[in-house]
C-alpha cells in the first residue's frame, strides 16, 4: 500500500489543497482590515485629526485595557455555543464580517470636517476604536479556533497553517503595498526637495476598498471550510479552569510570551511609516519595505512544510529568529544615513527570511498547544485558548503602540510640524533609533524562548498526536 493510502486511512479528518485554500482566506479577510488599522491608523490619528503623540498612545493603552475584558468574554461566548448545521466556529464569519468591516471603515473618517473640538475628536477616535476591536475579536476567535476542527491530522494542520500564512501575506500585503500610492501626496519646499504629507480623503477611499475585500473573502471562506473534528453537543466549558490550566501550562506559556513579542514586533513595524516619511524622505519605501518582508515568506511557504516534518516546528523557528536576531542587531550598529535606504531594506529581506519559519509556522504552533492541553486536561478549550492567546498578542501590539508613540514624542515628534515636514535633524535620527533598537532587542528574545524555553520538540509531539487521533476515533 502506498504511502499515500496509509495516510488517508490512519488519517480520516485528513484535508486537501482546495480546503486549505478556502480557511486562507478568512485570514485574508482578517488582514485586511487589521494590517491598515495597524500600520495606518495612527499616521492618521497624528497627522490628519492632529491628535498628540502622547494622546494616541493613551487611547491605543486604554482600548486595549479593554480587550482584556473583552476578549475573554468573546472565548467563553464562542466555547459555550452548540454547534449547529454549519458548525461552532463557521457562522461567526457570516455574521460578523460585514460589521467588522464597516466599524474599519469608520475609523478612518475625517472627523476635523465637522468640529475642531479636540474632546469630540477623541471621543469619536476613542468609540470607533473600541468597537472595531470588539468586532475584530469576534469574528477572529472562532476563525483561529475552526483550524483545529477543520483536522487533526498533524500535516493537515501545517498545511492549514501554510495557507494560513499565504491568506494572511496577502491580505497584509495589500495594504502596505497599495495604500502609500493612495494615502500621500507629494509636496515640494522651498528649497525643492520633496516630501509626503496624508491625504485624509485617500485614507477614507482606501479604508472602503478594504472594507469590500474583507466582506468577500470573509463569507467566501466560509463557504468553502468543513468542520470534520466534533465539538461537543452541550457544551458546559469549564473557563475558570481551562484559564487555570494555561498557567500551569509551559508550552502555553511559552506560547503567550512568544505571542506578544511576535505581534508585537509586527505592530511596531508600522512605526517604519514614520521613518519612510521623516528620515528618508520617501513614503513609496513602505512598498518595497513590504515586498522584503512579505517575498521571502513566499519563497519558503513551499518548502516550510517538509522542513517541518524534518526537523520540527519548534527547532525551525528558532532557526529563524536567530537569523533576523543578528540582521536586526546588525541595522543598529550599521545606522543606515539618509541616502542609504537600501541597506536598510536589504536588511528588512534578510529579517524577513528568518522571521517567514516563525510565521508559517506560528498558528500550526498554536494548535500543538491546544493538543497538548487537551491530553494534559481532558478537557476541549480551542475558543479559550485562541481568545487568551489573542488577548496576548494584543498586548503585545499595545506595548509597541503605546511604547512607540512615546519614543516618538521623546525624540521631538511634533504633530503640528512633522506632519507638514520631510527630513528634520535630530528628530529623524532620533526615529532611526527606535526603529532599528527595538527590533533588535524583540528579534532576540524570540529566539531565546524558543530555543530555551519551549519544550514541545518534534519528538514530543508525536505522541500527543497519536492520542488525540485514538481518543477521536472512539468518540
Amino acid at each position: 500500500m502506498s504511502k499515500t493510502k496509509e495516510n488517508v486511512k490512519s488519517h480520516p479528518n485528513k484535508i486537501g489543497i482546495k480546503e486549505a485554500m478556502g480557511y486562507m482566506l478568512g485570514d485574508s479577510g482578517n488582514l485586511f482590515v487589521l494590517t491598515y488599522v495597524s500600520s495606518f491608523l495612527k499616521v492618521f490619528y497624528t497627522d490628519v485629526l492632529k491628535i498628540s503623540t502622547q494622546k494616541v498612545a493613551t487611547l491605543f493603552l486604554v482600548t486595549r485595557l479593554w480587550d482584556a475584558i473583552n476578549d475573554p468574554i468573546w472565548g467563553a461566548i464562542v466555547a459555550r455555543r452548540r454547534p449547529g448545521p454549519a458548525g461552532k466556529y463557521r457562522p461567526y464569519l457570516k455574521w460578523i464580517a460585514i460589521p467588522v468591516a464597516l466599524a474599519q471603515l469608520i475609523c478612518f473618517y475625517d472627523i476635523t470636517r465637522h468640529t475642531d473640538k479636540m474632546w469630540v475628536i477623541l471621543l469619536f477616535a476613542y468609540v470607533t476604536y473600541i468597537t472595531f476591536g470588539m468586532l475584530y475579536t469576534g469574528i477572529n476567535v472562532p476563525f483561529g479556533s475552526l483550524a483545529s476542527v477543520i483536522t487533526d491530522d498533524p500535516e493537515g494542520r501545517t498545511l492549514l497553517s501554510t495557507f494560513r500564512s499565504i491568506g494572511g501575506g496577502i491580505g497584509g500585503a495589500a495594504p502596505l503595498l497599495l495604500a502609500p500610492l493612495i494615502i500621500y501626496d507629494k509636496k515640494v519646499d522651498a528649497s525643492g526637495e520633496s516630501y509626503n504629507v496624508v491625504n485624509s480623503g485617500g485614507m477614507f477611499k482606501f479604508a472602503l476598498a478594504m472594507a469590500v475585500c474583507a466582506i468577500v473573502f470573509y463569507l467566501a471562506c466560509y463557504a468553502t471550510t468543513k468542520e470534520r473534528v466534533k465539538s461537543e453537543a452541550d457544551p458546559h466549558i469549564d473557563i475558570k479552569g481551562a484559564y487555570v490550566g494555561m498557567l500551569k501550562s509551559r508550552p502555553f506559556m511559552v506560547l503567550a510570551v512568544t505571542g506578544v513579542l511576535i505581534s508585537g514586533q509586527l505592530q511596531f513595524a508600522s512605526l517604519n511609516q514614520y521613518l519612510y516619511k521623516n528620515y528618508f524622505c520617501n513614503t513609496n519605501l513602505s512598498i518595497l519595505g513590504s515586498i522584503a518582508q512579505y517575498l521571502p515568506m513566499a519563497l519558503m511557504i513551499p518548502v516550510t512544510p517538509m522542513l517541518v516534518k524534518k526537523f520540527g516546528k519548534k527547532e525551525l523557528a528558532g532557526f529563524g529568529s536567530l537569523f533576523s536576531s543578528i540582521a536586526a542587531i546588525a541595522c543598529f550598529l550599521i545606522k543606515p544615513k539618509p541616502d542609504q535606504a537600501w541597506i536598510f531594506m536589504v536588511v528588512l529581506f534578510i529579517i524577513g527570511f528568518g522571521y517567514s519559519f516563525v510565521s508559517i509556522t506560528n498558528w500550526a504552533v498554536v494548535a500543538d498547544v491546544i493538543d497538548y492541553q487537551f491530553v494534559k486536561t481532558g478537557v476541549k478549550s480551542e475558543s479559550a485558548i485562541y481568545a487568551v492567546y489573542t488577548l496576548c498578542r494584543k498586548f503585545g501590539q499595545t506595548i509597541a503602540d503605546y511604547g512607540g508613540l512615546m519614543l516618538l514624542g521623546k525624540v521631538g515628534y511634533d504633530v503640528q510640524i512633522m506632519a507638514n515636514a520631510g527630513y528634520v535633524k535630530g528628530v529623524s535620527e532620533g526615529i532611526l533609533k527606535v526603529c532599528t533598537l527595538i527590533p533588535a532587542i524583540t528579534y532576540t528574545l524570540i529566539f531565546l524562548l524558543y530555543r530555551f524555553a519551549y519544550p514541545l520538540t518534534k519528538e514530543k509531539l508525536e505522541p500527543i498526536y497519536e492520542e488525540i487521533q485514538n481518543q477521536n476515533e472512539h468518540e
